[in-house]
């Protein structure tokens, strides 16, 4: 594991403090294999001292994915927020966002979607997800509303574009998205041809 800079901890959140040093090792190894031992000697503080917030490393690393679906739902609304000539515009947009972040943040959006980031057993990390989630299906649903998508179940179109989404974003983290396999903008393509598909017929 290579090493990253030593915060020295003096007072404050110590539970702000440890969650800061884990992101940093997770954005510089780009994974997850650190101990809260690690953890603890990195932000400076005893090796018992992380168990009086988090109780194991699962549990740290649920709060890391918890953070991250956030930071996540928040640039994709931002990127939804901005003035669009149209829904699909608007789509593109989103999805591109999601995928950028993926980029900036590899280790970290593989976590947020490992068994390492239990949802079923962690109420605060359902939700955030559940709340980044919720982003494509209002987009879906103002673009039925607006005659802009096929009037078709909500459910498998959100689907059907999160899994789209998702996988580009996963290929783009692990250098697959190569020209000579995929084409000069793989991505804007691949979003073309989602997009075809989810949008309304015309006479």
């Amino acid at each position: 594991m290579s090493e990253t800079k030593n915060r020295p901890y003096h007072h404050g959140d110590l539970r702000r403090a440890l969650i800061d040093t884990a992101l940093a090792m997770l954005a510089t190894d780009q994974n997850w294999t650190f101990t809260l031992r690690e953890v603890a000697r990195r932000t400076g503080v005893s090796h018992a001292a992380p168990y009086k917030h988090f109780q194991d490393r699962e549990m740290l690393l649920r709060e890391l994915a918890r953070i991250g679906f956030v930071r996540l739902g928040e640039c994709m609304a931002e990127a939804m927020s901005q003035d669009f000539p149209s829904t699909r515009a608007q789509f593109v947009a989103t999805a591109q966002a999601c995928i950028d972040f993926a980029r900036c943040n590899p280790g970290l959006y593989r976590l947020m979607f490992s068994s390492d980031a239990d949802k079923t057993i962690d109420p605060q990390l359902h939700d955030a997800a559940m709340n980044t989630f919720a982003i494509p299906l209002r987009l879906l649903e103002g673009g039925q509303e607006d005659g802009s998508f096929r009037e078709v179940a909500i459910t498998a179109q959100a689907a059907a574009s999160w899994a789209q989404v998702h996988g580009l974003a996963m290929l783009a983290i692990s250098g697959q998205l190569l020209e000579e396999k995929v084409g000069p903008e793989p991505v804007r393509a691949a979003l073309d041809v989602l997009l075809d598909g989810l949008a309304a017929v015309t006479d």
